[in-house]
């Protein structure tokens, strides 16, 4: 309960601060400093900028965004390995049942960090040079690619490197591609055409993979309970 708890409190400060509606400037704000100062929102419109807002945006938020600039690949892979660890936690904990999977949650969250997050990293920065702006075109054309083309790419890579982690034969990875990758196809058409809809159309591109993650933490439950079966 204190982990719920803990998250519940979380996610209420990142939507506070990081959808709040701009307030109109009074002369009590225009006497505060820069850094304490409320009145104007830049760079993506989701986020706050920290500098001009008091706290930041979340706790953490400045060094993160730090992070990104001064080793994007590292920190992308460690959001990611957050999310995968905190996704299958939450599916061990609340739908499997049983004793937790120590091992299967360790495999997870290496796939996070290994794959995850890296190929995120790549993937979104090169599908933003092949089709810049953030127009209703270049949005569904991006939305279409990464659900045609990379879905069933991830996803096959996915139950390839589970089935090599529990010493599958390729026969049986194989196997196992060809009767869950449909499933795993469709769950992800379900969820993620409307989210990176948001994603394409608002997010800059170094903070795709965060909100990915934040999404991806129900997501992963879905998956992770699939690759076990």
């Amino acid at each position: 309960m204190k982990l719920i708890s803990s998250l519940l409190i979380a996610c209420s400060l990142f939507s506070v601060s990081a959808f709040g509606i701009t307030a109109n400037p009074t002369k009590q704000n225009a006497a505060l400093k820069p850094a304490f100062r409320k009145d104007s929102v830049v760079q993506s419109p989701l986020f706050r900028d920290p500098t001009r807002v008091r706290g930041g945006a979340v706790p953490g938020w400045a060094a993160y965004n730090e992070a990104l600039d001064k080793n994007p690949l590292t920190a992308k892979a460690m959001t990611s390995l957050v999310g995968w660890a905190l996704g299958d936690f939450l599916a061990q904990v609340f739908i499997s049942g049983g004793p937790f999977d120590m091992k299967r949650f360790i495999t997870l969250s290496a796939f996070g960090f290994l794959y995850h997050g890296p190929s995120g990293h790549y993937f979104y920065n090169w599908l933003d040079n092949l089709i810049p702006g953030s127009d209703g075109k270049a949005v569904a054309s991006k939305v279409a690619f990464d659900q045609i083309v990379w879905c069933p790419v991830f996803m096959t890579v996915f139950f390839t490197y589970l089935g090599l982690v529990n010493g599958d034969s390729f026969a049986t990875i194989g196997t196992k591609i060809k009767n869950d990758l449909f499933s795993a196809m469709q769950g992800s058409w379900k969820v993620w055409p409307i989210v990176h809809a948001v994603n394409f159309k608002f997010i800059s591109t170094k903070h795709r993979l965060v909100f990915i993650n934040g999404v991806q933490v129900a997501f992963n439950m879905f998956l992770s309970l699939i690759g076990s079966k």
